[in-house]
């Protein structure tokens, strides 16, 4: 395991920039660097000296997503907080002041799903977002079965998990999920000039605005979560699963039809 912190911390006046920092896995989700961005966004709501956070990926990419090869359960810490996915859903539907996302290259499912809380979205003309979910023999998470319908509509969501298909960044903008398509390499420097803009308002008038958006969402991000760690839990390892799992790791394309037939 590298000794590199999986997120980059720095700070200019009251914009915190967190860099998802495992370029050579596409800053693809392993337990450290779950726990690592629960920590940073608790850390930042916690600090008077934060008004805003940026979130962008090392690299050429935002995140391809769960790393399949060391994905952690989620247990609670001798602390109490809970761990992997779970502390960093649990911090990210807290968090309570503006967040920016600046992605580049691919963004797959939680590099995908984290932008839906984001409050303001700019990708680069070159990436590419995509929710995998149903090609793996999964349900959605992150809370997405909700906040993506409530971001785009209900029709287009579903269009958009039932094909699992790449999000283009054009098609990105065109449904919403973007707030602005830019050349790749001027998407973080405007991220960040857009951050220093907001933190020039005082922090509690963001946070008391953050707070009253939140509000309207928060019994629908509730209920998706029951919802899909349910989903989860009937889906993970299942024979849909299992084909999909292998046919990743075997690089080619899964056969569905025939578990269907009962071979």
């Amino acid at each position: 395991m590298s000794d590199e912190p999986r997120v980059l911390r720095r700070q200019d006046g009251g914009v915190l920039l967190l860099t998802l920092n495992r370029a050579r896995k596409k800053n693809a989700f392993d337990d450290p660097q779950w726990d690592a961005l629960r920590d940073a966004l608790r850390e930042a709501r916690e600090d008077d000296g934060v008004a805003v956070v940026v979130v962008t990926g090392a690299g050429g990419d935002f995140s391809a997503g769960v790393d399949l090869g060391s994905f952690g359960g989620g247990a609670p810490r001798e602390d109490g907080r809970a761990s992997g996915y779970f502390g960093l859903m649990e911090s990210l539907v807290a968090f309570d002041k503006p967040l920016v996302a600046a992605v580049r290259g691919v963004g797959v499912g939680i590099g995908a799903t984290f932008l839906f809380h984001c409050d303001v979205v700019y990708l680069g003309e070159g990436a590419r977002l995509r929710l995998p979910f149903v090609s793996l023999g999964l349900v959605p998470e992150g809370a997405s079965s909700y906040m993506l319908q409530a971001v785009i509509g209900s029709r287009r969501a579903a269009e958009l998990f039932y094909t699992a298909e790449w999000i283009t960044a054009p098609r990105a903008l065109e449904v919403g999920i973007a707030t602005r398509v830019l050349p790749d390499d001027a998407v973080l420097e405007t991220a960040l000039a857009k951050a220093a803009e907001i933190a020039k308002h005082p922090v509690s008038a963001l946070r008391a605005t953050k707070r009253t958006l939140m509000r309207a969402h928060a019994a629908g991000i509730r209920a998706a979560l029951e919802a899909e760690a349910a989903g989860m839990a009937a889906q993970a390892g299942s024979p849909e699963n299992i084909e999909a799992v292998r046919a990743f790791l075997e690089k080619r394309a899964p056969d569905f039809a025939k578990l269907r037939a009962g071979k």
